[in-house]
């Protein structure tokens, strides 16, 4: 990956807004188990980090993929993981189909003030029963003159209580095949007939609202279909790499940090008259964690080069967010051994990344879902 100077300026911005407006609050959003979603994106929309990869005609900068990889990882230098994940839902996770498939009216109306941060989004995909398993998802939406009449319910949905529309994927026709059948849907979440359940509490990504969102009887207009209706399934597939890509991407720095304070740590901490980093097992793990952040840094780069040449990336963003989930939990177990027993208590910050990583390997296809769709590349029929 070649980076320009116009790189590095969004890389130095991106870093001084982060350091200005969002790094001095996030003890106090974790202890609040909330952030100020609104006012944060507008923010961030003000200063245009919320459209790189849109499409200028809708106040996007319309800048490739390169830019975009700048910015994932660069918000890896917010000092937890929620942060990150309700960013990236808003740029990498609910929008992309919108913008590529979106005729001009729907984006107009939901791409636009997500850009401007006018709008917080959030994403419609898994349910109490269909999580990694996206085909399987009982909402519904029926056709009733010119709307959309939509029941069910979303499960595990970040932004959801601050949210003011979704990027609903539903059943559109229940004869279809599972991949055939359903329809990326924009609904704003001041419909009657949507409520949301009190903000979950979770292991960690305190600071990110996650709710359950049901849907009785809601109306929306057929003309806030993204792209065509049945083709839903492949366009969430196409949103989803984008998806694993920031998954790669938004850890890396975080990883390098938290190996740096750590090491600093280790050198100040005393044990048999000599520093834990003087031990030589302490520090070849380390440096051997270095290695691995690097490793995949070298893995994220390449996908992000392929995507931008327009290849197909499943494979290799299913590597990256495979192993940016194992990585994370691997970086956070050793260094909190390593913090000894301030590594246990609540408020340090390994102790925040040791809860905040674990869903790396959950969230956005299970680990398990990423080495079956790389069995099933590799030829394995099952």
């Amino acid at each position: 990956m070649q980076f320009t100077a116009e790189h590095d300026a969004l890389k130095t911005s991106l870093e001084t807004f982060i350091e200005r407006e969002i790094n001095p609050y996030v003890d106090e959003w974790e202890d609040e188990g909330i952030f100020p979603a609104k006012e944060l994106f507008k923010k961030m929309g003000d200063a245009g980090f919320l459209g790189i990869n849109h499409p200028t005609e809708f106040g996007g900068s319309g800048l490739d993929y390169s830019y975009g990889l700048v910015f994932a990882e660069t918000v890896g230098t917010i000092h937890c993981g929620a942060l990150p994940m309700a960013i990236g839902v808003q740029t990498d996770m609910a929008t992309p189909a919108l913008a590529r498939f979106g005729n001009d009216e729907v984006r107009r109306d939901f791409l636009a003030p997500s850009i401007s941060g006018d709008f917080v989004a959030c994403l419609g995909v898994s349910e109490p029963s269909a999580g990694s398993d996206v085909s399987g998802i009982k909402t519904h939406a029926r056709k009733d003159g010119d709307d959309y009449v939509i029941n069910g319910t979303k499960m595990w949905t970040t932004n959801g209580t601050q949210a003011d529309w979704m990027c609903l994927l539903a059943n559109t026709d229940s004869g279809a095949a599972p991949h055939h059948n359903k329809t990326l849907i924009c609904v704003p979440m001041d419909t009657p007939g949507i409520t949301t359940a009190p903000r979950f509490k979770k292991l960690g990504m305190h600071s990110s609202d996650t709710t359950q969102v049901f849907f009785e009887d809601v109306r929306v207009p057929q003309r806030n279909r993204i792209g065509e209706e049945g083709k839903g399934f492949a366009y969430q597939m196409a949103q989803f790499q984008i998806e694993r890509l920031w998954a790669g991407a938004a850890g890396l720095r975080s990883r390098e940090w938290l190996i740096k304070i750590t090491r600093e740590y280790a050198a100040e901490r005393k044990m048999f008259g000599q520093s834990v980093l003087d031990f030589q097992a302490v520090a070849f793990r380390l440096a051997e964690l270095e290695t691995e952040v690097e490793l995949l840094r070298s893995l994220v780069y390449r996908a992000a080069e392929a995507h931008v040449r327009g290849e197909d990336v499943t494979r290799l963003a299913t590597m990256a967010k495979l192993k940016a989930g194992r990585l994370g939990r691997e970086v956070s177990d050793a260094c909190l051994q390593y913090w000894g027993g301030m590594g246990f208590m609540w408020d340090s910050p390994v102790a925040r990344s040791y809860r905040d990583s674990r869903l790396g390997s959950i969230g956005g296809g299970a680990d398990e879902v990423m080495l079956q769709i790389l069995s099933r590349q590799a030829g394995a029929k099952k």
